[in-house]
């Protein structure tokens, strides 16, 4: 399958509030929720897309001629590109009845692994959500990242427990997650955490921790306070807080208050290599992509996810050689135009 049939594909199983979109922008859905759409007026899935169109890329093909290396190491584990799939949830409720979270983390998590990257999988309230992805993460050997909502101290460390069996190579909270509609005044609870309360989750973890939902330089810091071994620059698709900045507006502050503390990762509205490589350029170590990969599994399951990574590895290995960057290390602030 080609990467349109695969999304036309989508389209025919997809529903009813995502449209699967030719170009996934947040326009057709905006502020849909439940869907896949945004909090409050919509804007912030827009404007984290848009963001990213706005930015150029400066050609420069004076340089040697030499094949391109999109390869990128984390915690160990070396990818294809810097590209990781996100956590994502609530299937059903958000995408359609063709998969619930067990079976979309199963075929998603496999088939990341195979294409040469790693899967981020999610949390919900049921708790055969996490166990699942335990499950499908002990199957590929530790490669992907389980990702677990800031719920309650006792809760969270069910979830750890649960998790570390199947060794992940890194453990992470979408904390910004407590924003999310309807996790609201549900069981067990979810909220905010203090850097203390985090330093506590980050030594149970017993492995590298993640936290996403970064979006200020101060945040960033504190997470690094914590113990954190890295952050995901993220407003959760604009999910949690109306008329957040885009990811790729406060991307740079952040990677340089903590660029070569901690790995840097960021999300919101990447669609392509070239976004890709424009939020490496602004500082960022690799990238989280969302929607997209629903829209793949959804229309192409395995195959799906392949035709998609192999899109984005071409992609960002065109940029790369038009630009004289022949490895990820080279990628560099000037290469870039409009920031």
């Amino acid at each position: 399958m080609t990467y349109q049939e695969v999304l036309a594909n989508a389209r025919t199983c997809m529903g009813p509030h995502c449209k699967s979109c030719p170009t996934c922008n947040g326009l057709a859905c905006r502020n849909t929720m439940p869907g896949p759409g945004a909090k409050g007026i919509g804007t912030g899935f827009i404007r984290n897309y848009q963001k990213w169109q706005e930015l150029c890329v400066n050609m420069d093909t004076i340089c040697e001629n030499k094949p391109v290396d999109t390869s990128f190491t984390l915690f160990g584990q070396t990818a294809a590109l810097p590209v990781f799939a996100a956590p994502v949830g609530a299937m059903q409720l958000h995408y359609g009845d063709k998969y619930d979270d067990l079976a979309y983390n199963d075929i998603l998590v496999a088939a990341c692994a195979e294409a040469g990257i790693a899967a981020f999988t999610g949390d919900g309230t049921n708790p055969a959500v996490m166990e699942a992805a335990a499950e499908a993460l002990k199957k590929q050997h530790g490669r992907g990242v389980p990702t677990i909502k800031p719920w309650n101290i006792e809760t969270i460390r069910e979830k750890l427990a649960l998790v570390q069996a199947a060794e992940p190579f890194a453990i992470a909270m979408d904390i910004d997650a407590a924003g999310l509609p309807f996790l609201k005044n549900l069981q067990p609870p979810a909220g905010s955490k203090t850097v203390e309360e985090l330093k506590e989750i980050v030594k149970m973890a017993g492995r590298p921790f993640i936290l996403k939902g970064i979006m200020t330089v101060r945040g960033a810091e504190k997470a690094l306070e914590a113990g954190a071994a890295g952050i995901v620059v993220s407003n959760h698709g604009g999910r949690v807080l109306d008329q957040c900045p885009a990811t790729a507006e406060v991307l740079p502050a952040i990677a340089g208050a903590v660029g070569g503390k901690m790995a840097i990762l960021v999300d919101g509205g990447i669609r392509s290599g070239l976004d890709v490589f424009k939020a490496l350029a602004l500082g960022a170590d690799a990238v989280l992509i969302g929607r997209p990969f629903v829209n793949m599994v959804y229309g192409g399951g395995a195959e799906g996810v392949r035709v998609y990574v192999e899109k984005l590895k071409a992609e960002l290995a065109d940029a790369m050689a038009m630009c004289g960057a022949h490895s990820l290390a080279e990628i560099r602030r000037d290469m870039i135009f409009g920031y």
